[in-house]
C-alpha cells in the first residue's frame, strides 16, 4: 500500500516537469502572477502545469490556500519524524490497555504493519484531524490574507510587524512548506528503501 503511494505521488512529481506549450495567454498569465508571493529567483513564477493559465485569481488563491495548509501539515509531519526517531514521545498510555506512546514505532510503521497502533485508535486521529479541519483550522472572519487562521483571537505580534516584514515572514513560511511538502515525501520514500540519515538516524 505505501510503495503505491510513493509511486503515485513520484508520477505525480514527474508530470511537473512534462514540456507544456507555451501560448500568448499563459505568458499573459504569468506576467499578471509574476510579482505574487513566493515566485522568486531563480524560477520567478513557476507553473508548469498551466493549473492558473486562465488568469482566474479566485483559483490562484485556492490553490495558494492548499499549498499553505499543505505546507504547514508538512512542516509539523517533518517535525514529529526528527522528534519521535529522537526518541521524543509523550508520556503516558495511549490507550486504555497499557500501551504507551513509546511503545508503538515511528513513521509509517505507527500506523501501517503489524506493530501499528489499532484501527479504532487510528479512526479517532483521523476524527480529530477532521474536527480540526472542518471547525478550528479555517478563516473565519476574513483574514488579512489567504491562508490567515488568527480569526481575530490569536496574534503573536503579528500587528506589530510593518508590511515588508509581514511579506517577508509569509514569504519564509511559503519556502519552508514546501521544503517541508519534499521532505516529508522523501522521508517516506527512504523509509520503504531504508538506510541511515543525519539527524533522522536510521529508517
Amino acid at each position: 500500500m505505501m510503495k503505491l503511494v510513493v509511486v503515485a505521488s513520484m508520477v505525480a512529481g514527474a508530470a511537473a516537469f512534462a514540456p507544456a506549450q507555451v501560448s500568448k495567454n499563459s505568458v499573459a498569465t504569468n506576467m499578471a502572477f509574476e510579482d505574487a508571493l513566493g515566485a522568486q529567483a531563480p524560477l520567478g513564477f513557476f507553473d508548469p502545469l498551466g493549473l492558473v493559465s486562465d488568469g482566474d485569481q479566485e483559483k490562484f488563491d485556492r490553490l495558494r490556500y492548499v499549498e499553505i495548509k499543505h505546507g504547514r501539515i508538512c512542516q509539523l509531519a517533518f517535525l514529529g519524524q526528527i522528534v519521535t526517531r529522537a526518541g521524543i514521545h509523550l508520556p503516558g498510555d495511549i490507550d486504555m490497555s497499557g500501551h504507551s506512546f513509546a511503545s508503538y514505532p515511528d513513521g509509517w510503521a505507527a500506523i501501517s504493519g503489524p506493530d501499528a497502533i489499532s484501527g479504532a485508535g487510528l479512526a479517532q486521529i483521523v476524527a480529530f484531524i477532521g474536527a480540526l479541519e472542518l471547525g478550528v483550522m479555517k478563516d473565519i472572519t476574513g483574514g488579512e490574507f489567504v491562508g490567515d487562521f488568527r480569526n481575530d483571537a490569536i496574534d503573536f505580534g503579528w500587528d506589530t510587524f510593518d508590511e515588508e516584514t509581514k511579506l517577508q515572514k509569509r514569504a519564509i513560511e511559503l519556502n519552508n512548506g514546501r521544503a517541508a511538502q519534499l521532505g516529508i515525501l522523501g522521508l517516506m520514500m527512504h523509509e520503504q528503501v531504508g538506510g541511515t540519515f543525519p539527524i533522522i538516524g536510521a529508517l
